[in-house]
């Protein structure tokens, strides 16, 4: 190559290599619960919000789930209106298991019309129901999804609302006794599955499970408290619904017939945020509870 030749070759101006562009940014399943519109949101209605006040001012916020449960859901309200919790103490708490309240002593009578349902209300016919399954197996039943903002299994014919963390289900004697809904608990722990199908579940907890879990453990078999322990007690119970407006609290929970959820249960089984290196390609209905907020302010 002659001088003159490289001399003019040096002179090109260089190019540059271009770039690839970045991945587009996946959303995590907190941006989807941040931007989901109003419209993927459904109210908890205020006659299904059970309101809890400890003796330690600590607060618990229950919705019910009176399509699922209908003879617990109407016992329950009928002892919050009654004013019935009110000095029940809380009687157990198992590590990693559940949170448990009611009489202790078992001798408190109950207001007129409280009946333990039967046949128990453990499941209920899926026909009817807006099942929308998840497309993940499921452990304990033929496969799991929602029905509204609720968590539910289904063997094809039946379905059930699913022991996860924060639900909460009834107390009961063996069987054939099923419980009133005079004495509850909520799962603090691993989702207990196995009592699927064996005792009412009734609700979940959307505000308070830090006042549930914060307890001290009971030191008795199965986490009751001995007899002479210090309990905590609730003061009062009440439906929201009874409550002044102003002092109301009120909650959402994502619709699951939404686009959002739709996105935020497929960001939960593939988590490729920054964080992850692995997408599990999977996720268990006890993690995927549909997200719930207290209501934005109008």
């Amino acid at each position: 190559m002659t001088q003159p030749v490289r001399a003019a070759l040096l002179a090109l101006p260089l190019l540059a290599v271009a770039a690839s562009p970045p991945p587009p940014k996946v959303p995590t399943s907190a941006e989807i619960v941040a931007g989901a519109p109003a419209s993927a949101w459904a109210a908890v209605p205020a006659q299904d919000l059970l309101v809890i006040d400890l003796d330690n001012g600590r607060r618990v916020a229950i919705a019910l789930m009176p399509a699922f449960v209908p003879v617990h859901v109407a016992n329950i309200r009928a002892l919050a209106r009654a004013g019935w919790f009110g000095g029940t103490t809380i009687n157990r708490v198992q590590d990693n298991y559940v949170t448990q309240w009611g009489d202790a002593t078992g001798k408190k009578q109950l207001p007129p019309g409280i009946v333990a349902p039967s046949p128990a209300e453990y499941e209920r016919p899926l026909a009817g129901l807006a099942f929308r399954a998840m497309p993940y197996r499921d452990a304990y039943a033929a496969g799991a999804g929602h029905v509204g903002g609720w968590p539910v299994a289904s063997d094809g014919r039946l379905a059930w609302l699913t022991h996860c963390y924060a639900m909460v289900g009834v107390g009961r004697g063996l069987a054939p006794d099923t419980g009133t809904g005079a004495e509850l608990y909520a799962v603090i722990g691993h989702a207990p599955r196995h009592l699927d199908r064996n005792i009412a579940t009734v609700g979940r907890v959307l505000e308070g499970m830090d006042a549930l879990t914060d307890l001290p453990r009971g030191t008795e078999a199965l986490g009751f408290y001995s007899a002479g322990a210090s309990r905590p007690t609730i003061r009062a119970a009440r439906l929201a619904a009874d409550m002044p407006a102003g002092a109301r609290p009120a909650f959402e929970i994502m619709k699951s017939d939404a686009a959002a959820f739709a996105a935020w249960v497929k960001a939960r089984a593939n988590r490729k945020d920054e964080f992850f290196i692995r997408p599990a390609g999977a996720v268990d209905i006890c993690n995927a509870l549909p997200p719930a907020r207290a209501k934005p302010a109008e």
